[in-house]
């Protein structure tokens, strides 16, 4: 199977054969993220980063706000659909991934357009005083409910969030571990959404799973 067990491996090869190639930029920092990190399956990858990349071009966000910036696979998709006057806040509580996002944010042509925040989002996102067009939130399992509660107000009508890790290696449709507190939340995430009458929402079964939600 392939790496989130959703797919057969050569299905998922097919795919990336029929699915625009990655910016020498993007492949460059994906192999860096996997020689150098302990969770390079973190980063989104030609797939989804194309995935992001298209939706952010479809809605031409002037706001994006991201939570969870990895090594900057993801923003730098994400920021390739911003208007001219586009802004990107992106928010990373690992340190030691800085230089490598500055770095790689520095070489990329909507460099100028992508703000890096390192620190809790908890206490950074609700200083920004901003509309937020797309969201889009790939970080603390447990924390998804909180993060969700916390955007929502910002995010305008019509506005979008999308939810990465919603499946969770498939552990959402098995039998739970008492003690597998990740896989709970995600599951109490998927459901508090499902039941949340302000929004249309679609768990897309790709890779590990893709939340997308529009606030009506």
């Amino acid at each position: 199977m392939s790496t989130f067990d959703l797919i057969e491996p050569e299905i998922e090869a097919y795919c990336e054969a029929h699915t625009t190639e990655e910016s020498d930029l993007l492949r460059r920092l994906y192999r860096e993220t996997h020689l150098q990190t302990i969770n390079p399956r973190m980063a989104s990858g030609q797939l989804q980063g194309q995935f992001l990349l298209l939706v952010s071009k479809m809605i031409r966000p002037r706001r994006i706000l991201e939570i969870g910036t990895f090594t900057g696979y993801s923003a730098i998709c994400l920021a390739e659909g911003l208007t001219d006057d586009g802004i990107l806040h992106t928010v990373e509580v690992n340190e030691e991934y800085e230089e490598r996002i500055r770095r790689y944010f520095s070489e990329s042509a909507d460099g100028g357009k992508m703000m890096l925040h390192i620190g809790d989002a908890k206490e950074i996102v609700p200083t920004l005083s901003e509309e937020w067009d797309l969201v889009f939130i790939d970080a603390e399992k447990t924390d998804y409910q909180d993060y969700y509660e916390m955007v929502f107000p910002q995010v305008r009508k019509n506005g979008f969030i999308l939810i990465d890790n919603t499946l969770w290696n498939s552990k959402v449709v098995h039998e739970v571990r008492h003690n597998d507190h990740d896989t709970q939340a995600v599951m109490a995430f998927n459901d508090r959404v499902q039941r949340d009458p302000r929004v249309r929402n679609l768990l897309l079964p790709f890779r590990d799973g893709l939340m997308m939600i529009e606030k009506l």
